[in-house]
């Protein structure tokens, strides 16, 4: 298995993350990818990938929630951090846009996407979204940035702990990302089983374009909601997809695992 996004990095983790990181080996955990949400998160994010390369592999962006009055600030600093660390950079996330607790910035949240959209093209590097109470508009920047801007680059990326509609996802699907399915999908009134089984994809197995995460120190899926996440865990979303696409736990697995290699190029 492999975490497409834990937060490593973060103080929830600071007492412990070398024994957090060593027992999710030992669960069979093969890789975490560590997104970065501001400026701060540079330097921790980077810090825990180089300690643990070729296991624990770095994202940097700036979070829809960290886009406040320094926005500005916060983005120049991130920018030089990814330009000066692409070779060590999997994808620029995690990016997006969130509406849910403060629309306070969110001419600004779409500008700050546009330009981490545009730099993710520039530099060759996926994209790891975040969507919360903003589908429309994320949705028509995508496309905007996939139909106007002449590059050798694909925009290619992943729409982080997704809980949509099947129409949305199938949208999401056509512009050639990616679906990463969390704890969520083990909660006890959560839709989303059911909606993948109603997702109409004819030009690939649906599997393909499915990927596992943890948010962690977050969203732990059942039995161990509202405990410390662990990428161990995520082997109860494996069953619960694996009731979705009638399989086993195992395979789903070895595909999202493919899956995430291809994307991330690891």
């Amino acid at each position: 298995m492999i975490d497409t996004h834990i937060h490593i990095d973060e103080e929830a983790f600071a007492a412990d993350s070398e024994q957090v990181i060593a027992r999710q080996q030992e669960k069979g955990v093969t890789a975490m990818i560590v997104p970065g949400v501001n400026a701060a998160s540079v330097e921790t994010v980077l810090s825990v990938c180089r300690a643990h390369k070729g296991y624990c592999f770095a994202a940097l962006g700036l979070h829809p929630e960290d886009v406040k009055e320094d926005w500005e600030t916060q983005w120049k600093t991130i920018e030089k951090a990814i330009r000066t660390n692409r070779e060590e950079l999997v994808a620029i996330g995690e990016i997006g846009l969130d509406y849910y607790w403060d629309t306070t910035y969110k001419e600004q949240q779409k500008e700050v996407l546009r330009r981490q959209l545009l730099l993710a093209r520039e530099l060759n590097l996926p994209v790891i979204l975040h969507n919360r109470n903003a589908t429309e508009d994320i949705l028509k920047i995508l496309q905007s940035t996939i139909c106007n801007l002449q590059s050798e680059h694909p925009l290619r990326g992943v729409f982080h702990c997704f809980n949509g509609s099947r129409e949305t996802a199938e949208q999401i699907l056509k512009m050639g990302f990616y679906l990463c399915i969390g704890g969520v999908i083990t909660f006890k009134n959560c839709k989303l089983a059911e909606t993948l089984k109603e997702i109409r994809f004819p030009e690939t197995d649906l599997r393909n374009r499915l990927l596992l995460e943890t948010d962690a120190p977050y969203m732990a899926p059942v039995p161990h909601r509202g405990e410390r996440n662990e990428s161990q865990w995520m082997i109860h979303v494996a069953e619960r997809l694996a009731e979705v696409f009638d399989t086993t736990p195992q395979e789903i697995c070895t595909i999202t695992t493919q899956n995430a290699k291809q994307l991330f190029g690891i």
